[in-house]
């Protein structure tokens, strides 16, 4: 074999070992980031080496530091697996090196990356007619959704940002709830709008935002110069606010009106669990993650806008030397150069069907009531809230307690969960977010907890 044929041969050995141990390592990994530094560094070697024996050795030296996300006991942060052929599909579009942006040059992956789009429009019931982006992950996503309100809120008011600038361009606002994602406070950030100008509305005790709270706070904002950021899905609780009722207050003052679905949009494909999600349909933009809770492989989020033009109008690209369509994904976000990160989430579709996605949803949240109904029952623990969809939380009664069995969780191996705050108090985070996760995951993950329980509480 060539050198390219052998290196492809030795990473496929090496990812084939690496997925056939999940069921029994480690989930967390063993190596600190020093220890993983002194592995791999040194000064760069004078000379080349052999690609397939460079291949092998970084995959047997990466082991220590390797975190089992794609198995079925890896329930931190909000990370999903990958499911196979969107996995295999990953492969793919490393080997094309297509540069997705120009559907004039790259046709194929602009067309799976297009049908892509359209599904998922069909599958979370958003207009059939929008745009769908495909960035990064919901950080990004929200970025692009804010700057193009931005922009649109400020046209709707004579302002050209285009030609302008911000510069004495009137203020936006940007309305979130109390517990909204860190990432749209971040997002603001990038645009230029600083903690001054974002209003936190009030929520209920599962994170809701409330709506007699976001109509007094619009009577204090400038009509028409507001973005109104809804969440579908709290990070902690999985809660989703009441957009049936938060939409028409927003509509009333003239606001853009975004929602942060990273994860808990797909709620929609569902027909168990599509009411979470009941009015979200109204916004003008949306957020959301393929790399979560559909399970493609990192990374992948969308940036979805009601109104294509809007987008265009945001982010249209320059050059004189490229080639140019009416419908260029490049004139959808702030990449021009990038890869398909689309074409795995066209072949999870498609292995899924629209079945097969409900199905994917309603298993991840069976899996989040299972392991809440395990929790409680092992003594000193209580699960805080309602568990409607994948996300649960539950604590010790002693905030020192639960952290030590934070940490004594991750040092086991058996499952990973991580540790945040929620009104004050310690709490552990528990995400169903993979498609691998099965009914012996959650067993074995509760007898860990309860074995690690019983030590910690003597």
């Amino acid at each position: 074999m060539d050198e390219r044929s052998r290196a492809l041969d030795a990473a496929h050995r090496a990812a084939s070992r690496f997925l056939d141990s999940l069921a029994d390592r480690p989930v967390w990994p063993s190596a600190s980031l020093d220890e993983m530094t002194e592995v791999f560094g040194g000064p760069l070697p004078a000379s080349g080496e052999d690609a397939a024996e460079l291949v092998l050795r970084m995959a047997a030296d990466a082991e220590p530091g390797l975190v089992a996300i794609p198995g079925g006991r890896f329930f931190g942060y909000v990370i999903g697996g990958t499911l196979p052929a969107a996995l295999a599909a990953d492969w793919l579009v490393s080997a094309w090196d297509q540069n997705a942006g120009s559907s004039s040059m790259t046709t194929a992956a602009v067309a799976l990356e297009r049908v892509a789009g359209r599904w998922i429009l069909d599958l979370l019931h958003l207009p059939e007619t929008a745009s769908v982006g495909f960035v990064t992950g919901a950080q990004m996503s929200n970025f692009v959704c804010l700057a193009v309100a931005r922009r649109a809120l400020l046209e709707r008011r004579g302002w050209d940002l285009n030609r302008q600038g911000t510069s004495g361009a009137p203020p936006i606002t940007v309305v979130v709830g109390a517990d909204r994602h860190g990432s749209v406070d971040r997002a603001a950030r990038f645009l230029g709008i600083g903690s001054d100008e974002i209003v936190a509305v009030a929520s209920d005790e599962e994170g809701r935002m409330r709506p007699e709270s976001l109509a007094g706070v619009l009577a204090g904002v400038e009509r028409g110069l507001a973005v109104v950021c809804l969440q579908a899905g709290e990070v902690h609780s999985g809660a989703f606010d009441p957009f049936a009722e938060l939409i028409p207050l927003a509509r009333e003052h003239g606001a853009w009106v975004h929602v942060d679905g990273a994860f808990g949009l797909w709620a929609a494909a569902s027909d168990r669990l599509r009411h979470l999600v009941a009015g979200a349909e109204g916004a003008d933009s949306w957020t959301t993650d393929a790399h979560k809770t559909l399970n493609v492989p990192y990374d992948c989020g969308m940036a979805i806008v009601r109104r294509p033009e809007d987008s265009v109008a945001m982010f249209r690209t320059g050059g004189d030397y490229l080639m140019y369509s009416t419908d260029d994904p490049w004139d959808r976000g702030p990449e021009l150069s990038r890869r398909a990160r689309g074409v795995p989430v066209w072949a999870a579709l498609r292995s899924l069907g629209r079945s097969g996605t409900a199905e994917l949803v309603e298993r991840l949240h069976t899996h989040a009531q299972a392991m809440a109904a395990g929790l409680r029952r092992i003594p000193g623990v209580s699960v805080i809230g309602e568990v409607p969809y994948t996300q649960l939380m539950f604590r010790l009664e002693d905030d020192e307690a639960t952290r030590e069995l934070g940490r004594a969780v991750l040092a086991d191996g058996t499952a990973a969960l991580t540790g945040a705050e929620w009104r004050g108090r310690a709490v552990l985070r528990c995400s169903m977010s993979s498609w691998a996760t099965d009914q012996d995951d959650i067993e074995r993950t509760l007898a860990a907890i309860t074995r690690l329980v019983r030590a910690i509480l003597g």
